[in-house]
């Protein structure tokens, strides 16, 4: 009995590790893989949030600048229209020019009362105005404290290439008397001839912007205007605004070149940048909104929730870590057990293919010791036959001397057949037994056979039934298929009754030819059944038969020989029966066939 094995060996052990490190890398890696997408996917929603937001904030400006503009572009037109004016221009009176439009233009100008950032800020009235000729050259006013104050280089900002035929839209950075900086937005007008038609002057005015008056805190938004190469932006440190100047050049030079007005969004110094040119198709220098969102707060939900993956990430490696040791602990249990066993097993095997070779040794011990013994026994029994048949010549013996010596004889022919049959195992057991494959006359074989078994002196009275097919033929050698016959129909014979029967038949299978012997007779018992086939059994139904217990060995040594087999098909109240197997000539046979 195999004692309960202990499972921690070394090689369970180290199965049992690598398996935990396999689970072990396996979790890691789908939870670092589930963690970086989470948190990935929620970045990246945040900050389409972020974007809608601060588009949506846009959007809110821009429609509110929209109406705005147009209410300014529609009284610059009102305007144009005044007939002193155009009075003045047609008739090239241009000395009259100013004088004219002060009257006409003194309910659009600021009133000087108003201070700077005060509600005139938001409001539509001028700081200045300006008169372009036909050639877009500026006409000096005579008094600017009329028209509003500039500076010459200021003022020539102002000129265009030839009268505009539409209104022109543009930015203009001023110097403002106290000496600070000013954003003004410029609307240039075009006046048409009432004759031809055709542009013969413009009005330039100029309004406080209320596009970019500062920073929209309260939204979080920094707006400031890019023109001429420079960035126009209160709030930010000197860095982000080198930052900001070097990214917006690049970025604006790449629009221009896919000629699109299209809004992109640029990440720098920690704001979200946008950038919109705000006055498409002017004359004027091209400037463009620039808009910074802050991603502090993004920053902050961000560092937020990584932390928050990154905690319930640690949780749930700690747990898939716990699960995976109870797991290969589980798993690698059997695979332990079936370790144990496999080495108990192989020890096992190790020592019975000892005790296999040494019972071989014994065997082969044996074999050559019966076959030996079976060779020397020949000729002592052959001589003493000789000299029994010599003493059965002698004319002096009585009778009853007579019958004695010539029930010696006859047991010296059946010491003769053990002694063959002894040699003949011996051959088959040493593996030196050949078989020449022929075709061989089974029929003719079972007449021979049935003759010799009549012809026996102490032959009981039996009946022989026959069912066999015409020209059976098997492939063997005549000689070992006639004594498995021989065996088969003996046997049949010495364990019948008086008056009973024996009965042959033959049928073809599936390439082999089998033919049953049947007898009637004792039943054999259901313990001797096991052992019929063994060497020198004889059960207890035998022992009144003569014989020595080789017979049925013998036969199914020949026909496992042969490539077939003998077996007890039954044995009840009718019938003991006997089935061998033989090879068919119909079927490819070996031409040469040694006992292994």
């Amino acid at each position: 009995m195999i004692a309960s094995p202990n499972l921690q060996t070394p090689a369970g052990v180290r199965f049992r590790t690598k398996l935990l490190v396999a689970m072990m890398v396996m979790v890691v890696a789908i939870t670092g893989t589930v963690l970086l997408v989470t948190q990935r996917n929620a970045a990246r929603a945040f900050e389409e949030e972020l974007q809608r937001d601060f588009q949506a904030e846009l959007a809110a400006i821009h429609g509110v600048q929209e109406i705005r503009h147009a209410a300014l572009v529609e009284r610059c037109r009102s305007l144009v229209h005044r007939p002193r004016i155009h009075a003045a221009l047609e008739d090239n009176a241009l000395d009259l020019l100013y004088p004219s439009a002060k009257d006409e233009l003194r309910d659009l100008m600021l009133p000087e009362s108003d201070a700077p950032g005060e509600t005139a800020t938001y409001g539509l009235h001028a700081e200045f105005y300006r008169f372009l000729d036909r050639d877009g050259a500026v006409i000096a006013a005579p008094n600017s404290s009329d028209v509003g104050m500039l500076q010459p280089d200021e003022e020539g900002q102002l000129a265009l290439v030839g009268a505009p035929v539409r209104p022109q839209m543009g930015y203009l950075f001023r110097t403002t008397g106290s000496g600070q900086h000013a954003l003004t937005e410029i609307i240039a007008m075009p006046i048409f001839s009432t004759e031809t038609g055709e542009p013969i002057a413009a009005i330039v005015l100029g309004f406080k912007s209320a596009v970019f008056p500062g920073n929209r805190e309260e939204l979080g938004i920094k707006r400031g205007l890019w023109l001429k190469e420079q960035l126009h932006l209160d709030g930010i440190s000197a860095g982000e605004l080198t930052a900001l100047r070097a990214e917006l050049a690049r970025a604006i030079a790449a629009n221009h070149a896919e000629e699109t007005q299209a809004i992109r969004p640029v990440q720098r110094a920690g704001h979200l940048l946008f950038f919109k040119q705000v006055n498409s198709g002017s004359s004027f220098p091209p400037a463009y909104e620039v808009c910074l969102y802050p991603l502090a707060g993004l920053r902050a939900r961000e560092r937020q929730l990584r932390w928050s993956v990154l905690g319930a990430g640690g949780a749930l490696l700690m747990l898939g870590l716990g699960v995976s040791h109870l797991i290969s602990g589980r798993l690698s249990r059997p695979v332990e057990k079936l370790a144990v066993d496999s080495a108990e097993y192989l020890a096992q095997r190790l020592r019975a293919e000892a005790r296999l070779e040494v019972t071989n040794e014994e065997l082969q011990r044996a074999a050559r010791f019966s076959a030996d013994a079976s060779h020397q026994l020949k000729t002592p029994v052959t001589v003493l036959r000789a000299g029994l048949e010599e003493l059965l010549t002698h004319e002096k013996l009585t009778p009853e001397e007579c019958h004695e010596i010539s029930a010696l004889i006859h047991q010296t022919y059946r010491l003769s057949g053990v002694i063959e049959d002894l040699l003949l195992l011996s051959r088959m057991d040493a593996g030196r037994l050949k078989i020449d494959f022929r075709a061989v006359n089974l029929t003719r074989l079972i007449e021979a056979a049935l003759d010799d078994l009549s012809a026996q002196p102490d032959s009981p009275e039996l009946t022989v039934e026959s069912d066999l097919p015409e020209a059976l033929q098997v492939a063997g050698e005549e000689r070992y298929v006639a004594m498995i016959l021989q065996n088969l129909l003996e046997n049949a014979r010495k364990y019948n009754r008086t008056g009973g029967r024996i009965r042959i038949a033959a049928r073809k299978e599936n390439g082999f030819l089998l033919l049953s012997v049947a007898n009637t007779g004792r039943v054999i018992s259901a313990e001797a059944k096991d052992h019929i086939f063994e060497r020198f059994h004889r059960g207890r139904m035998g022992e009144n038969v003569p014989g020595y217990g080789l017979g049925l060995n013998l036969a199914r040594e020949l026909a496992r020989l042969h490539g077939g087999d003998l077996k007890l098909l039954r044995s009840d109240e009718e019938w003991t029966e006997f089935e061998v197997r033989f090879v068919t000539t119909a079927t490819k046979a070996p031409t040469d066939r040694a006992m292994t």
